[in-house]
């Protein structure tokens, strides 16, 4: 738990900074910034285990499930990135 959130506070500060050079005004403009970035993590993550459930349920085998993992871990990553430019970090 305490990972992940250090993970999520890490790589906003990252994508904010390096990946889309955005600057908050305000604590305001800060806090929902960060938790907009958030709900699209919480969205994407979804698509990943839907994903690797869906290819554990259909093919029923490890490495079909992490195959499955990988499949949705590449399309979440464009997918968040394509969200967080259009309703972050615009």
């Amino acid at each position: 738990l305490v990972g992940t959130g250090v993970g999520l506070v890490l790589k906003y500060w990252l994508d904010k900074r390096y990946i889309f050079k955005y600057q908050t005004h305000t604590m305001q403009h800060g806090s929902k910034t960060f938790t907009l970035y958030t709900v699209m993590g919480v969205v994407t993550t979804f698509i990943f285990w839907g994903f690797e459930l869906a290819f554990d349920a259909i093919y029923g085998t490890k490495e079909m499930r992490y195959l499955g993992g990988v499949i949705g871990l590449a399309i979440g990553y464009y997918v968040k990135y394509q969200l967080d430019k259009r309703y972050v970090f615009n």
